[in-house]
């Protein structure tokens, strides 16, 4: 169960933390930030979910039934939207809560298009992280003197890795 879209929020941060100006922050202030995160979008919607499909008697075959998605849905949806709410109570930098109120808007459109057809949250969530990494590879290749600065291929290249 690594490669669920729930990781991409905490991988996200990740990358943030390592290519940008956020890296500068204190070790003790970053781990705070990926534990809260982790626990909000990773570790309490997969038990939830879970629970919920452990009290329905459902395997996860089961789950695939666009019908039957939409409780896990409404689960990790209020799971990243507290975790949004919290980064917002502990005053935690707009850019890095950015990052969950994009994973939880891209939710909530799956959550809304899934009433209809069965659409692929792991598409929508790489989707999701690559439009991410192209913002910060463009916002870090400008300068505030209108030039460019020359930006390297390999961060464009990450996003396949992800």
């Amino acid at each position: 169960m690594v490669f669920t879209p729930f990781y991409l929020p905490l991988v996200g941060l990740m990358a943030l933390f390592m290519f940008s100006y956020l890296g500068l922050m204190p070790w003790a202030y970053k781990l705070q930030v990926l534990t809260l995160v982790y626990v909000f979008t990773i570790l309490l919607p997969t038990i939830l979910i879970h629970l919920y499909r452990k009290y329905k008697g459902w395997n996860l075959i089961d789950l695939g039934h666009k019908e039957r998605r939409i409780v896990p849905y409404v689960i990790s949806i209020l799971c990243y939207f507290f975790c949004v709410y919290l980064m917002d109570l502990f005053h935690i930098p707009h850019f890095m809560g950015t990052i969950l109120s994009a994973a939880l808007f891209i939710q909530i459109i799956c959550a809304l298009i899934n009433v209809w057809w069965k659409i692929s949250t792991h598409t929508a969530a790489i989707g999701g992280v690559a439009g991410a990494l192209f913002v910060l590879v463009s916002s870090l290749a400008s300068t505030p003197y209108g030039g460019s600065l020359s930006c390297s291929s390999w961060q464009v290249c990450l996003v396949p890795v992800v």
